[in-house]
């Protein structure tokens, strides 16, 4: 029939050529058919059957085929972070596109060195536990040889195992068994091998050159599971590790003092450990509050969740109820996204409030809802949040005369205090000066590379002589600098810190007048008031029981710069 001139003036890149891809069948380009001038649509298939039998194999399209199947394979592989569930999506793939009747995948096992049937497909449930030693059997030889192996007759090869289907359960049909390596970095790592329906030995071929680059494939996703193993498995043993290290930076053990009163801190410790009660920590700056209450979560039920610090001090009235609760996307200025506050982050575990005395009364009546019925809203946010969280709080702050003064809830006052452990201060246990002293020398030691093997008479004397206002975080601190002002492996008394420097341990006693011997005993007690407070000169004042004005009169008087003692 004659073409129609408007069809035989249509360029050739107007062409429209139709495919239907059902099956994996290479064509070698010697062997193609030229494709005809007008649109052809490719013959009909079946539905229901999305594979062509082993005779079709060599079919037009095939090139478009195999890389269909290809993708397909990839697409299996990516789909999964389970490497055994990508490794069956690829055997699928080759039965349902390709025809094989059977298939499977096998690794080499690093620690015993043997080919573990890793996925198996079409084979009975017992397959899964062969397993072939290197160079046994068909499969043992392509993994010792690195090269593929092909048997057209399954049932006329004598070398053919027949571990995973045995030989009297088969079926009457010839089957052809295709199997290629698995290459990792030069070697075998494995293999991949399919039964087809038999196949001569050119379908044969271009079959064995699809199963080779699916095993490239599979050898990249192999590589890739192992490197993500084996560091998820390096990260566990880490956090193992540091949550062992954890564990025994706070036990109990190593709490350093033995005096009567760390006894009873000791005893009130063990009585609510094991339980989720409310503890409040109380004490004076620097004795070690926090150090209890990390020991308190470590040798809880919660020890394996978090335990989250905030300091209620360091943070601004304005920041502190964010930083508790958490805020919405633009409750305020500068709130790009959703934030979660410290009480998520801790849910399941310990929250710990140090300086809880510090505390804005609206940020206290927030708190307490919390307390009472566990959950909150984030700011600028109306969900209410649950959270499970067992309350761990510290002040150095009298709490008592902060109600009297109505500074702080009684509520909230009486929900916090269910159980009290009160820190005593260094001066009061001036028995755990020396080994406190000996603990830090050690510590020090071995952080500065610093050969210091003791502390001498006269400067234990010094240590033991001193109040230690600033507490255990003072003698720490002392201690620390000795050893790096030490000229040799001794701590010598000049080597310690000027405030604890007397007259009698510097020899630079002179003789003076009672007023001038007051004089100075009275400047250090403003000097060790104002360290205490860290330059607060009300608060200094408050505690040496006087006022501010006449403290700034003293301070004039002495010659004290109280900005020294800040920070």
């Amino acid at each position: 029939m004659p073409l129609s001139p408007d069809r035989a003036s249509m360029p050739p890149a107007s062409r429209k050529i139709v495919f239907h891809v059902p099956s994996l069948v290479a064509e070698d380009a010697a062997r193609r058919r030229p494709e005809p001038a007008l649109p052809v649509a490719a013959p009909a298939v079946p539905r229901g059957d999305d594979h062509l039998a082993a005779s079709e194999f060599t079919a037009d399209g095939g090139d478009v085929r195999k890389l269909a199947t290809l993708l397909e394979v990839s697409q299996s592989l990516a789909g999964s972070l389970n490497l055994q569930t990508g490794l069956y999506g690829v055997l699928e793939v080759l039965v349902r596109r390709c025809g094989a009747r059977r298939g499977a995948v096998t690794l080499m096992e690093e620690a015993s060195g043997l080919l573990v049937v890793e996925a198996a497909l079409g084979y009975p449930r017992s397959a899964g536990r062969v397993r072939y030693r290197v160079g046994e059997g068909i499969t043992g030889g392509v993994a010792q040889r690195g090269t593929p192996a092909v048997v057209p007759h399954v049932s006329l090869e004598p070398g053919f195992l027949h571990r995973a289907v045995p030989r009297a359960e088969r079926d009457e049909e010839d089957m052809s068994f295709l199997c290629v390596p698995i290459l990792m970095e030069g070697s075998s790592a494995g293999t991949l091998a399919v039964e087809m329906p038999f196949m001569p030995d050119a379908d044969a071929e271009r079959m064995v050159k699809v199963l080779r680059i699916t095993a490239a494939m599979v050898s990249q996703a192999v590589r890739i599971h192992r490197l993500v193993e084996g560091e998820r498995q390096r990260l566990v043993e880490e956090n193992t590790q540091l949550r062992e290290e954890l564990r025994e930076r706070y036990e109990f053990t190593n709490i350093v003092g033995n005096s009567g009163p760390m006894r009873q801190v000791y005893e009130q410790v063990a009585q609510v450990v094991g339980t989720g009660a409310t503890v409040m920590i109380r004490g004076e700056s620097g004795t070690g509050k926090e150090l209890i209450a990390h020991a308190l979560h470590h040798h809880s039920p919660r020890a394996g969740k978090p335990f989250v610090r905030v300091n209620c001090a360091a943070l601004t009235e304005t920041l502190v109820e964010t930083e508790l609760f958490g805020h919405e996307r633009g409750a305020f200025t500068g709130a790009q996204a959703r934030r979660k506050g410290k009480f998520e982050y801790a849910d399941g575990g310990t929250l710990f409030l140090d300086e809880i005395g510090e505390l804005s009364p609206s940020t206290q009546a927030k708190l307490l809802r919390v307390l009472q019925g566990r959950e909150f809203e984030r700011v600028g946010g109306n969900e209410t949040v649950r959270v499970d969280v067992r309350l761990i709080t510290a002040t150095n702050k009298d709490l008592e005369k902060a109600l009297a003064q109505g500074t702080f809830r009684e509520d909230l006052y009486y929900r916090l205090n269910v159980f009290t452990i009160c820190v005593p201060p260094l001066r009061e246990r001036k028995s755990d000066v020396l080994l406190l002293a000996d603990h830090f020398l050690e510590k020090y030691a071995r952080v500065h590379a610093r050969m210091i093997k003791r502390i001498s008479t006269p400067a234990i004397d010094m240590l033991m002589a001193y109040h230690w206002p600033g507490n255990v975080r003072e003698l720490e601190n002392t201690i620390e600098r000795a050893v790096l002002v030490a000229d040799g492996d001794v701590i010598h008394g000049h080597h310690l810190s000027p405030t604890l420097q007397t007259a009698e341990a510097s020899g630079t006693v002179v003789s003076r007048s009672l007023g001038e011997a007051v004089g100075v005993f009275e400047s250090n007690l403003i000097q060790d008031a104002l360290k205490s407070t860290r330059g607060n000169r009300a608060k200094a004042a408050r505690l040496l029981n006087t006022t501010e004005r006449i403290l700034s009169y003293k301070v004039r008087r002495y010659g004290i710069d109280p900005r020294r003692f800040r920070g």
